[in-house]
């Protein structure tokens, strides 16, 4: 009788490049879809772990230099080996490259030694991301073919450096120092000790390619004084070279119109993406700190007899791109599609509710030119609405103007409640990045947000409310919520004049262009 051998798992060492979730490598994000343990760094993007199985282990072994470690490697190289000889399929999630000063090298002997099979997956070094969003080329034809990488911080249980410094000063065009800002002032005294000119410009970049990146030139004689003065802190890396003096032309990631705004976003987690998205294309740092919750009704009677009897209605109406998931994930449940609604014609509030209803394969016959629920009756009443039946599926409590000007125009309105809007039980962080004085400005897509904002920052404490947001710019998508937003005593200083997502991201950046502008005449008036 033979033995039942276990099956061994296998470990994934996957480079999660240097900050920004994006610049994960296709194959690094599909393989964390696979993951079953997922053990990651600190300087691994913690968004990434979206992409991950519900059901998969996490394991934080994040380490940072003077911070107790989390685990030591030796810790890490044994879980790595014990998940994997359970049989499950790890991911290694590490930042950067995992072969450059990562590290991966150690940890993949140990995995051979156990025999445990593996494989590696590069990801974008923080060298190469760091130069590129500072504005610097590491390599030009005018300036330099030549770059290094080198570490900042070499083994500490070494007596002497590995470095040869007398070689790269002077042999190298552009070098670049990992985890350097602890020795940045050995290292710029043994790089002018062995002849490298003490006017060579520096930059040094933190959190590279992320809404917290910050960086600082400097001539390679001045630059640790001027780390010093505006307190970079790791992680950075240090880029010194000709190269450097491109960046006052190049630096586009920081010159981004939104860059350095931390803007806290109000939406539902189902729906923030879109504006989040947005917001970081512009360059914004964004909270999300969701008012809303969106839930399914208590029961789905109502729906259900309308789905059933959907043949007698003549329109079908949406007004929110929530009433059409909900609708039509109901419509799913009961194993029934587009075809069901043949007959009806449909109305949707706005464009963008129209390309919702088009990934359902629907095409919208009414689109009003003013994308509110007025707007929306006004394009319906343009219409011979007597005696005709209407169904319109919405949240359980809504705006009551759209079905009583279609019931005052003689039509017959059903209103169907397809979800709810709850609350979130913890509103902390956001309270905490407020009194911290880290929001810039916040945003509201309905009235619901506004409302739900104010009452779980204060309820009727107005004053803490009017406290907390004082210096903090408020945006909303339309008329109808900055009315809200003004009746609960906020002041609305952006609302654009289409109310869509995109329309209101490009009202934010006119809004601090102009503020930049202002701000520029007042100095140049003193």
């Amino acid at each position: 009788m033979t033995e039942n051998r276990k099956k061994i798992g296998k470990v994934y060492l996957i480079g999660a490049g240097p900050g920004d979730p994006d610049l994960i490598t296709v194959k690094g994000k599909k393989l964390l879809g696979r993951a079953e343990v997922v053990i990651y760094d600190y300087l691994a993007s913690s968004k990434l772990l979206k992409y991950v199985p519900v059901g998969a282990k996490r394991i934080y072994a994040g380490k940072r230099g003077g911070v107790k470690h989390t685990h030591t490697q030796d810790e890490i190289n044994a879980m790595l080996i014990d998940h994997a000889l359970a049989g499950a399929t790890v991911v290694r999630l590490k930042g950067g490259d995992p072969f450059i000063f990562g590290r991966g090298g150690e940890e993949l002997e140990e995995l051979i030694e156990a025999g445990v099979p593996f494989e590696v997956v590069p990801g974008v070094t923080s060298a190469t991301a760091a130069a590129t969003y500072a504005g610097v080329p590491i390599t030009h034809r005018a300036y330099t073919s030549s770059v290094a990488f080198v570490t900042g911080h070499e083994d500490p249980s070494r007596a002497d450096s590995r470095i040869a410094w007398d070689k790269l000063a002077t042999g190298v065009g552009t070098l670049v120092f990992y985890m350097g800002i602890k020795n940045l002032e050995n290292i710029c005294d043994n790089l002018i000790k062995n002849g490298r000119d003490p006017a060579t410009p520096v930059v040094v970049v933190r959190w590279a390619s992320t809404p917290k990146q910050k960086s600082v030139s400097a001539p390679l004689k001045d630059i640790a004084a001027v780390v010093r003065r505006h307190g970079l802190r790791p992680p950075a890396l240090v880029v010194v070279g000709d190269v450097v003096k491109l960046r006052d032309n190049i630096n586009w990631y920081e010159k981004r119109p939104l860059f350095g705004r931390r803007v806290l976003v109000t939406r539902t987690r189902e729906q923030a993406s879109s504006l989040v998205e947005l917001l970081r294309d512009q360059g914004a740092d964004c909270l999300e700190g969701s008012t809303i919750s969106l839930v399914a009704p208590e029961n789905w009677d109502s729906l259900d007899r309308a789905i059933d009897g959907i043949s007698d209605f003549d329109w079908l109406v949406f007004t929110s791109i929530n009433a059409i998931t909900f609708f039509f994930r109901r419509l799913a449940e009961r194993n029934l599609d587009a075809r069901h609604l043949a007959g009806a014609k449909i109305a949707v509030v706005g464009t963008a509710t129209a390309e919702e209803l088009r990934r359902h394969g629907i095409n919208a016959d009414l689109i009003p030119d003013e994308f509110t629920g007025d707007g929306l009756a006004t394009a319906l009443l343009k219409n011979d609405l007597k005696g005709k039946k209407i169904l319109l599926p919405r949240a359980e409590k809504a705006r009551e103007i759209l079905p009583e000007r279609l019931v005052g125009a003689g039509a017959g309105v059903d209103v169907v409640p397809v979800y709810r809007n709850v609350r979130p039980d913890s509103y902390d962080k956001v309270r905490d990045a407020l009194q911290a004085g880290e929001i810039d400005m916040v945003t509201f897509t309905s009235s619901s947000t506004v409302k739900n904002f104010v009452a779980m920052l204060g309820g009727d404490k107005k004053y803490d409310i009017a406290d907390l947001i004082k210096d903090v710019r408020v945006a909303c998508i339309g008329p109808i919520t900055s009315r809200t937003a003004r009746e609960l005593g906020l002041k609305v200083e952006v609302e654009p004049d289409e109310y869509t997502i995109p329309a209101m991201v490009a009202a934010i950046v006119d809004f601090y262009g102009k503020e930049v502008t202002r701000v520029l005449g007042e100095v140049t008036a003193r």
